[in-house]
Protein backbone atom coordinates (compact mmCIF):
# COMPACT_ATOMS: atom_id res chain seq x y z
CA UNK A 1 0.00 0.00 0.00
CA UNK A 2 2.74 2.29 -0.78
CA UNK A 3 1.94 5.85 -1.55
CA UNK A 4 3.78 7.02 -4.49
CA UNK A 5 4.33 11.30 -5.13
CA UNK A 6 4.47 12.96 -8.53
CA UNK A 7 7.96 11.85 -8.95
CA UNK A 8 7.07 8.13 -8.42
CA UNK A 9 9.38 8.11 -5.66
CA UNK A 10 7.46 6.14 -2.35
CA UNK A 11 6.82 8.93 0.08
CA UNK A 12 8.47 8.00 3.19
CA UNK A 13 7.14 9.91 6.22
CA UNK A 14 8.27 11.13 9.86
CA UNK A 15 5.74 9.80 12.52
CA UNK A 16 5.86 12.57 15.84
CA UNK A 17 4.53 11.08 18.63
CA UNK A 18 2.53 13.11 21.00
CA UNK A 19 3.28 11.52 24.52
CA UNK A 20 3.27 14.42 26.87
CA UNK A 21 0.70 15.28 29.29
CA UNK A 22 -1.10 18.02 30.33
CA UNK A 23 -0.30 19.74 33.87
CA UNK A 24 -0.80 18.08 37.17
CA UNK A 25 -2.18 14.23 37.64
CA UNK A 26 -3.52 12.11 35.05
CA UNK A 27 -7.00 10.63 36.12
CA UNK A 28 -5.68 7.39 34.02
CA UNK A 29 -2.12 7.54 34.95
CA UNK A 30 -3.38 7.76 38.58
CA UNK A 31 -5.71 5.44 38.49
CA UNK A 32 -3.15 2.75 37.35
CA UNK A 33 -0.11 3.65 39.45
CA UNK A 34 1.80 5.23 36.55
CA UNK A 35 3.17 8.89 36.57
CA UNK A 36 2.80 9.35 32.80
CA UNK A 37 -0.15 8.29 30.74
CA UNK A 38 1.93 6.67 28.08
CA UNK A 39 2.97 4.22 30.08
CA UNK A 40 0.01 3.21 31.50
CA UNK A 41 -0.07 -0.88 30.67
CA UNK A 42 -2.10 -2.65 28.47
CA UNK A 43 -2.19 -5.89 28.32
CA UNK A 44 1.27 -6.54 29.83
CA UNK A 45 2.90 -3.41 27.54
CA UNK A 46 3.02 -0.03 27.91
CA UNK A 47 0.41 1.85 25.70
CA UNK A 48 3.43 4.09 24.57
CA UNK A 49 5.58 0.71 23.24
CA UNK A 50 2.50 -1.21 21.41
CA UNK A 51 2.60 3.09 19.30
CA UNK A 52 5.85 2.84 18.59
CA UNK A 53 6.09 -0.81 17.77
CA UNK A 54 3.67 -0.37 15.25
CA UNK A 55 4.97 2.50 13.39
CA UNK A 56 8.99 0.89 13.24
CA UNK A 57 7.51 -2.29 11.48
CA UNK A 58 6.41 0.07 8.39
CA UNK A 59 8.24 0.57 5.77
CA UNK A 60 6.49 3.84 5.17
CA UNK A 61 7.57 5.55 8.49
CA UNK A 62 11.37 6.74 7.89
CA UNK A 63 12.19 8.28 11.18
CA UNK A 64 10.07 8.19 14.57
CA UNK A 65 9.74 11.30 17.32
CA UNK A 66 8.47 10.86 20.49
CA UNK A 67 7.45 14.12 22.52
CA UNK A 68 7.30 14.07 26.15
CA UNK A 69 8.15 16.40 29.49
CA UNK A 70 10.32 14.09 30.68
CA UNK A 71 12.35 11.97 28.00
CA UNK A 72 14.50 10.12 30.32
CA UNK A 73 11.81 8.26 31.81
CA UNK A 74 9.68 7.79 28.72
CA UNK A 75 12.86 6.41 26.35
CA UNK A 76 12.91 2.89 27.75
CA UNK A 77 9.60 2.45 26.22
CA UNK A 78 11.02 2.44 23.08
CA UNK A 79 13.74 -0.26 23.37
CA UNK A 80 13.96 -2.44 20.81
CA UNK A 81 12.50 0.36 17.86
CA UNK A 82 15.23 1.25 15.71
CA UNK A 83 13.01 4.33 14.26
CA UNK A 84 12.55 5.83 17.00
CA UNK A 85 13.78 8.66 19.48
CA UNK A 86 12.68 10.09 22.12
CA UNK A 87 12.76 14.48 22.19
CA UNK A 88 11.68 17.07 24.84
CA UNK A 89 7.85 18.32 23.89
CA UNK A 90 7.22 22.06 23.78
CA UNK A 91 4.46 23.94 25.65
CA UNK A 92 1.19 22.92 24.28
CA UNK A 93 0.83 20.04 21.33
CA UNK A 94 0.86 22.64 18.69
CA UNK A 95 4.17 24.35 19.76
CA UNK A 96 5.16 20.95 20.22
CA UNK A 97 5.16 19.70 16.78
CA UNK A 98 6.17 23.06 15.30
CA UNK A 99 9.53 22.78 16.97
CA UNK A 100 10.64 19.40 15.53
CA UNK A 101 7.59 19.36 12.16
CA UNK A 102 9.73 20.20 8.70
CA UNK A 103 13.04 20.45 10.73
CA UNK A 104 16.63 18.53 9.24
CA UNK A 105 16.15 15.87 11.18
CA UNK A 106 11.61 15.81 11.01
CA UNK A 107 11.41 16.14 7.06
CA UNK A 108 8.56 16.34 5.44
CA UNK A 109 5.70 14.74 5.56
CA UNK A 110 5.00 14.26 8.70
CA UNK A 111 2.40 11.87 10.43
CA UNK A 112 1.53 12.90 13.76
CA UNK A 113 -0.25 10.52 16.62
CA UNK A 114 -0.55 10.33 19.95
CA UNK A 115 0.57 7.79 22.58
CA UNK A 116 -2.69 7.11 23.97
CA UNK A 117 -3.89 4.99 20.72
CA UNK A 118 -2.55 0.96 21.33
CA UNK A 119 -5.49 -0.16 19.21
CA UNK A 120 -3.63 1.41 16.12
CA UNK A 121 -2.52 -1.30 13.52
CA UNK A 122 -0.31 -1.24 10.73
CA UNK A 123 -3.40 -1.69 8.50
CA UNK A 124 -5.30 1.00 9.54
CA UNK A 125 -1.52 3.48 9.54
CA UNK A 126 -1.22 2.67 5.63
CA UNK A 127 -4.80 3.00 4.93
CA UNK A 128 -4.56 6.76 6.18
CA UNK A 129 -1.00 7.62 4.43
CA UNK A 130 -2.46 5.81 1.16
CA UNK A 131 -5.54 8.13 1.37
CA UNK A 132 -3.27 11.51 2.18
CA UNK A 133 -0.61 10.56 -0.41
CA UNK A 134 -3.62 10.56 -3.24
CA UNK A 135 -5.31 13.50 -1.96
CA UNK A 136 -2.21 15.26 -1.65
CA UNK A 137 -3.62 17.90 0.92
CA UNK A 138 -1.20 20.00 2.87
CA UNK A 139 -3.32 18.83 5.84
CA UNK A 140 -5.21 15.26 6.21
CA UNK A 141 -7.40 14.36 9.18
CA UNK A 142 -8.65 11.05 9.96
CA UNK A 143 -12.38 10.66 11.59
CA UNK A 144 -14.64 7.89 11.79
CA UNK A 145 -18.04 8.35 10.91
CA UNK A 146 -20.69 7.18 14.06
CA UNK A 147 -22.43 4.26 11.55
CA UNK A 148 -18.71 2.44 11.39
CA UNK A 149 -18.29 2.84 15.15
CA UNK A 150 -21.55 1.62 15.97
CA UNK A 151 -21.83 -1.19 13.11
CA UNK A 152 -18.96 -3.06 16.04
CA UNK A 153 -19.11 -1.31 19.18
CA UNK A 154 -22.34 0.03 19.64
CA UNK A 155 -21.83 0.42 23.34
CA UNK A 156 -19.55 2.61 23.05
CA UNK A 157 -19.07 6.22 24.26
CA UNK A 158 -17.61 9.05 22.28
CA UNK A 159 -17.32 12.71 21.54
CA UNK A 160 -19.20 13.15 18.40
CA UNK A 161 -18.69 16.15 16.18
CA UNK A 162 -21.80 16.40 14.05
CA UNK A 163 -22.39 17.48 10.63
CA UNK A 164 -24.73 16.69 7.74
CA UNK A 165 -22.38 14.26 6.38
CA UNK A 166 -22.23 12.15 9.83
CA UNK A 167 -21.66 12.69 13.19
CA UNK A 168 -17.65 11.71 13.22
CA UNK A 169 -15.01 11.01 16.31
CA UNK A 170 -11.61 11.91 15.69
CA UNK A 171 -9.11 9.07 15.19
CA UNK A 172 -5.76 10.83 16.34
CA UNK A 173 -4.22 10.54 13.17
CA UNK A 174 -3.00 13.51 11.04
CA UNK A 175 -0.86 14.01 8.00
CA UNK A 176 0.95 17.27 7.67
CA UNK A 177 2.84 16.96 3.47
CA UNK A 178 3.89 20.32 3.43
CA UNK A 179 5.49 23.63 5.35
CA UNK A 180 1.88 25.22 4.61
CA UNK A 181 0.49 22.67 7.62
CA UNK A 182 2.03 25.09 10.31
CA UNK A 183 -0.62 27.58 9.68
CA UNK A 184 -3.20 25.24 10.83
CA UNK A 185 -0.69 24.00 14.12
CA UNK A 186 -0.78 27.94 15.21
CA UNK A 187 -4.44 27.79 14.87
CA UNK A 188 -4.71 23.84 16.63
CA UNK A 189 -2.80 25.89 19.90
CA UNK A 190 -5.35 28.51 19.90
CA UNK A 191 -8.40 25.86 19.09
CA UNK A 192 -7.38 23.26 21.33
CA UNK A 193 -9.81 24.12 24.43
CA UNK A 194 -13.16 24.03 21.68
CA UNK A 195 -12.05 20.79 20.21
CA UNK A 196 -14.89 18.80 21.09
CA UNK A 197 -17.80 21.51 19.95
CA UNK A 198 -17.79 21.90 16.34
CA UNK A 199 -19.17 25.04 16.13
CA UNK A 200 -16.69 26.28 18.99
CA UNK A 201 -13.80 25.26 16.57
CA UNK A 202 -14.89 26.57 13.51
CA UNK A 203 -15.85 30.19 15.02
CA UNK A 204 -12.27 30.24 14.71
CA UNK A 205 -12.84 30.89 10.98
CA UNK A 206 -15.50 33.33 10.83
CA UNK A 207 -19.09 33.34 12.25
CA UNK A 208 -20.64 31.75 9.33
CA UNK A 209 -18.65 28.90 9.13
CA UNK A 210 -19.72 28.54 12.48
CA UNK A 211 -23.47 28.83 12.11
CA UNK A 212 -23.54 26.51 9.31
CA UNK A 213 -21.42 23.75 12.00
CA UNK A 214 -24.03 24.73 14.51
CA UNK A 215 -26.55 23.77 11.93
CA UNK A 216 -25.37 21.31 10.52
CA UNK A 217 -26.02 22.81 6.97
CA UNK A 218 -22.61 21.75 5.98
CA UNK A 219 -20.68 18.14 5.87
CA UNK A 220 -17.26 18.23 8.03
CA UNK A 221 -15.15 17.13 4.51
CA UNK A 222 -16.94 20.37 3.32
CA UNK A 223 -16.17 22.36 6.37
CA UNK A 224 -12.20 20.99 6.62
CA UNK A 225 -11.63 22.38 3.10
CA UNK A 226 -13.10 26.02 4.11
CA UNK A 227 -11.30 25.94 7.40
CA UNK A 228 -8.06 25.33 5.01
CA UNK A 229 -9.21 27.89 2.42
CA UNK A 230 -9.17 30.54 5.03
CA UNK A 231 -5.59 29.19 6.54
CA UNK A 232 -4.14 29.31 3.13
CA UNK A 233 -3.59 25.82 2.78
CA UNK A 234 -5.79 22.77 1.49
CA UNK A 235 -7.38 20.48 4.21
CA UNK A 236 -9.04 16.80 3.67
CA UNK A 237 -10.94 14.21 5.82
CA UNK A 238 -9.89 10.86 5.34
CA UNK A 239 -13.20 8.68 6.43
CA UNK A 240 -11.39 5.50 8.21
CA UNK A 241 -13.80 1.65 8.03
CA UNK A 242 -12.26 0.43 10.51
CA UNK A 243 -14.48 1.30 13.35
CA UNK A 244 -11.29 0.44 16.13
CA UNK A 245 -9.16 3.66 14.47
CA UNK A 246 -11.52 6.04 16.74
CA UNK A 247 -10.86 4.51 20.01
CA UNK A 248 -7.79 5.67 22.17
CA UNK A 249 -7.41 5.44 26.06
CA UNK A 250 -8.39 8.26 28.16
CA UNK A 251 -10.40 6.32 30.91
CA UNK A 252 -10.66 3.00 32.88
CA UNK A 253 -13.80 2.64 30.92
CA UNK A 254 -11.92 2.80 27.09
CA UNK A 255 -8.65 0.81 28.64
CA UNK A 256 -10.86 -1.88 29.54
CA UNK A 257 -12.46 -2.18 26.09
CA UNK A 258 -9.12 -1.50 24.43
CA UNK A 259 -7.56 -5.13 26.16
CA UNK A 260 -10.72 -6.40 25.53
CA UNK A 261 -10.39 -5.85 21.81
CA UNK A 262 -6.41 -6.54 22.27
CA UNK A 263 -7.39 -10.15 23.82
CA UNK A 264 -9.60 -10.87 20.99
CA UNK A 265 -6.90 -9.57 18.46
CA UNK A 266 -4.17 -12.41 20.25
CA UNK A 267 -6.66 -15.39 20.23
CA UNK A 268 -7.52 -14.53 16.21
CA UNK A 269 -3.32 -14.68 15.64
Amino acid sequence: MTEFNAKDQPLVWTAIILAGQRPGIDPLAAHFGQSWKALVPIAGEAMLTRVVRTLDALPEIGKILVLGQDPAVLAPALAGAGKAHVLPSGNGISTSILTHAGADYAPWPVLVTTADHPLLTPAMVQTFLAQAGRAGADVSVAMVEKQVMLADYPDTRRTWLRFRDGHWSGANLFALQTQRAQAALTLWSAAEQDRKKAWKLFLHFGPMLALRALTRTIGLADALARAGQRLGLSARLIAMPMAEAAIDVDKPADHALAETILARRSDQT
